[in-house]
This record gives C-alpha cells, structure tokens and sequence, in this order.
C-alpha cells in the first residue's frame, strides 16, 4: 500500500476522530500538519486538496478523502472495522449518537465559529468560553440520555469502540479545554476512562501529536 498521508490540526476535533479510526485500523500514517491558527487552512495549497479549506483531509488507497465522516465510513467499509451495529433500528440509534455530537454540537463549537462569535460580541469578557460551555454542556446532557439505549460494556455501545467513542472523546477535550461542566455524566465518564486505557485513543490525543 502506498503511503497514507493524514493533513490535520493537532487540537481539532475531526481530526482526532480520524486518527483514532486510523489507530483502531492498524493503518500507519504520516502527518501533516495544518496550522489553523495562522490559516494554513486557506492556503493554496490546502484549498487544493480541500476546496472547503478543512481538515483533516486523508490520502489512502490512492483516493484522496474530506470529511471526518466520511473518511471513518470509507475505514470502516474498506477495513471492516464495526464501528456501527449490523442490525438496522440499532444502528440508527448509534449513528444518531455520533452525528449528536459530529453533527449538532461540534459546527458551533468550530474554532472559526467560535472566533466569528467572538468577533462579532466585541470581544465580550468570557468569549470563547462562554460561546463553548452553552452549546457543549446541553449537547452532552443529551448524549447522556441517549446512551441509556445502551449498554456500555464499557464503551458507548457495546465491548468495542464505536462511531460515537471517535466523536465523543474529541468533544471531552474541548469540554474540559474550556471548563464545561462535567457533572452528572456518570455514564459519559465512564466511557472517557475506558478509551483512555485503549492504545489507538491515547496515541491519537491532542497532546501526543503536537508538531515538533
């Protein structure tokens, strides 16, 4: 197999769900990072492999892949990784967990939103954090509730990581980045010290590929 290249940001969210899915699939890869916050992003460079000006952005099996999503669906259908159920009402309720966080929380919770919020509120005291904590903490209310569809044994649903595990754990870094309150998650909390022991969760953290 040719080289796999991965184009990320070390503390963005999509990025890091990729690069679990990545490290749950046995695949090496070499990193490439993208400044978000100089905006390497929009770079003519980047804008060349991405014309939304994202990341993460995947080369692999001689395709070259955007979206978060999309690049862990192309994982899992090309790896058979069983990120989701097989059965269908369940693995409707399991995607819907994931795209609650991928779909609904993390959009707003975007650095680019977040910086356009702040700009727009005049630097208002407590921008960002302020924006993050509104929309996280409620977001991950919900996730809670709907994770009693399952049980986690003791990941989000079920004795391996899922789709929701890849999107769940990015969002607890930023929730405690920015100081979200984290009470009464018993379950959500539970599933963060069970990826923290796991291998592909702890080499995929923020922290372990800061560019050197």
């Amino acid at each position: 197999m040719s080289e796999v290249v991965l184009y990320d940001y070390w503390r963005s969210s999509a990025s890091y769900r990729v690069r679990i899915a990545l490290n749950l699939a046995g695949i090496a890869y070499r990193a490439v990072s993208v400044d978000l916050r100089v905006g390497e992003q929009k770079s003519q460079d980047h804008i060349g492999r991405n014309p939304q000006g994202l990341v993460p952005v995947l080369e692999i099996d001689g395709q070259r892949l955007t979206q978060s999503l999309a690049i862990i669906d192309y994982l899992d259908q090309t790896r058979g990784m069983g990120l989701l159920p097989t059965d269908p009402a369940l693995r409707a309720k399991a995607a819907a967990l994931a795209q609650s966080i991928a779909v609904d929380v993390h959009p707003v919770c975007n650095l680019s939103v977040a910086q356009y919020a702040t700009k727009l509120s005049e630097g208002a005291e407590g921008m960002p954090g302020d924006w993050m904590r509104h929309f996280i903490r409620p977001g991950l209310l919900a996730f809670e509730a709907l994770l009693t569809e399952f049980e986690q044994a003791p990941y989000c649903t079920g004795r391996n990581p899922g789709l929701a595990d890849l999107c769940l754990i990015p969002q607890l870094y930023n929730a405690r980045r920015y100081e979200v309150d984290l009470s009464n998650l018993p379950s959500i909390l539970s599933v963060e010290a069970a990826c923290a022991e796991h291998p592909a969760f702890a080499a995929a953290h923020p922290e372990a590929n800061v560019p050197t």
